[in-house]
């Protein structure tokens, strides 16, 4: 929904002699659909030649049964996309494929490279012509002119030069390949479908969508190769010693049902909850949550508090996104066309509302505000994660510093803002308490980066003075 952190991309990869690889791609591509809803892509190959279908729109608008007809062959990957470098047009929807010199290269890309501009430099330096504003088409490119004589030595070729965030799947003509960065910043795992097939896929709920079953994690800094003879295995880098998933694969981006170093996210999100009720009690009627992404972790504040869960808000799960944009007069309904309250539910309750985040606060207040419409007689918020304080640049659309509320508000000037009667955010130790100390990325909060990045020192002017609009 508007005002959350969005994920880049899903990827998705397989190999699988006498299968319909296409369409099982659609149908993991639909597992992954949360991911990313602007576009989707298909590269399929027969051994021959790439054949590949992409357009603007969520999987089910892209694909019909005489394209995935028409994608034939044993070896396939596939995209689901949310921009975040490039702009949301066709241009930039993946995989991307192009012709080289060891044949045809098709690729697809979840995250972002860091040093994109330097890159972008040299390539245009050397002549080659860009047609997108995606770092996925320097990786294509730089794959394509990379020295080496395998499509193995190009790829660690690239993982040399290329810093930043990328969980990456690569269709050859003849084999498909995984790569994830040395920090780990992007998730991908390995599963095994049937006897002879492989498969990869951003989460592991993609592969139980097609009866393939979880192996492990790609792990960072490793490329992995599926074709005839099996799974093959190269670590190209070492693992980076700061190892660096993104800690919203377990607050908000992963679906409920996958798994991330062996724990389940859906109880992730309880034990967060759970933390957030002992660091921010309540005295209320009962605890909702923000359907759907907030429901976990709203149920274990109710386990904790002994506060009854229940259901205040109905959303309208097909609303997503949609080339039919409302008029001007629904428009400024905001929420209401995702949201519709419960007043029977809500009516003279004291209420705990528990969202996953708040990124720019323009979607809660809203909500309070139809709570409240609703007959809810006092609103306490709770956030299942600490105040998003600063940017991601690895690969996630986190807002800038003059976006970012928390930014520029004290907690308590954010609970004024959104209209609450009490705010209460997870602190970073109750976070930690939950996912562990090490081996993920929560430079959003902290602002202590895995890698170097280029910051403003200050909010600008324009930013300081719409802060003291809103606190005043």
């Amino acid at each position: 929904m508007v005002g959350k952190p969005r994920e880049a991309c899903g990827v998705f990869g397989i190999y699988a002699p006498g299968e319909d690889v296409a369409r099982l791609t659609f149908f993991a591509l639909f597992a992954l659909q949360h991911r990313g809803q602007e576009s989707a892509g298909i590269a399929v190959s027969d051994g021959r030649v790439v054949r590949m279908h992409k357009a603007m729109g969520l999987v089910s608008q892209v694909f019909t049964e005489d394209i995935l007809g028409f994608l034939k062959g044993d070896l396939a990957i596939g995209h689901n996309r949310y921009s975040t470098t490039g702009t949301s047009r066709l241009a930039n929807a993946q995989p991307f494929l192009m012709e080289t010199a060891l044949g045809p290269l098709a690729l697809a890309h979840n995250g972002n490279l860091t040093n994109a501009p330097s890159l972008r430099r040299a390539l245009l330096s050397r002549g080659v012509g860009l047609t997108s504003s995606s770092d996925t088409e320097l990786i294509v490119q730089m794959l394509a002119g990379a020295a080496g004589a395998t499509w193995e030595e190009r790829i660690q070729s690239f993982m040399q030069e290329a810093r930043g965030a990328y969980s990456l799947t690569i269709l050859t003509r003849r084999a498909v390949y995984g790569v994830r960065d040395p920090w780990g910043f992007r998730p991908l795992c390995l599963g095994r479908l049937g006897e002879v097939g492989w498969v990869l896929a951003s989460e592991s709920c993609a592969l139980a969508t097609i009866g393939a079953d979880f192996v492990r994690e790609v792990q960072p800094g490793e490329v992995v190769r599926l074709d005839e003879e099996g799974m093959t295995s190269m670590q190209a880098l070492p693992p980076s010693p700061r190892q660096a998933l993104c800690v919203f694969e377990y607050i908000y981006f992963a679906r409920p049902d996958s798994i991330f170093g062996d724990q389940s996210v859906h109880r992730v999100r309880r034990r967060l909850g759970m933390a957030l009720a002992r660091e921010h009690p309540a005295d209320a009627d009962m605890v909702m949550g923000v359907p759907d992404s907030a429901t976990a972790h709203a149920i274990g504040y109710a386990h904790a508090s002994g506060i009854p869960f229940g259901e205040g808000l109905i959303k309208n799960r097909y609303i997503g996104r949609t080339f039919i944009q409302p008029d001007d007069r629904l428009r400024r309904l905001g929420v209401a066309l995702k949201f519709n309250p419960l007043p029977d539910s809500l009516r003279g309750k004291q209420i705990v509302l528990v969202d996953d985040s708040i990124v720019r606060g323009t979607t809660s207040g809203p909500i309070v505000q139809m709570l409240r419409r609703a007959g809810a007689a006092a609103i306490h918020l709770r956030v299942a994660s600490p105040p998003i304080r600063h940017p991601c640049f690895m690969g996630v659309d986190m807002a800038t510093y003059e976006e970012l509320i928390a930014h520029h508000m004290s907690v308590p000037e954010i609970g004024h803002y959104i209209g609450v009667d009490s705010i209460g955010y997870l602190s970073i130790e109750g976070l930690k308490g939950v996912v562990g100390e090490s081996g993920l990325c929560m430079a959003c909060f902290s602002g202590d980066y895995p890698l170097e990045v280029e910051v403003p020192a200050i909010p600008s002017r324009m930013v300081m003075e719409w802060c003291e609009e809103v606190k005043g």
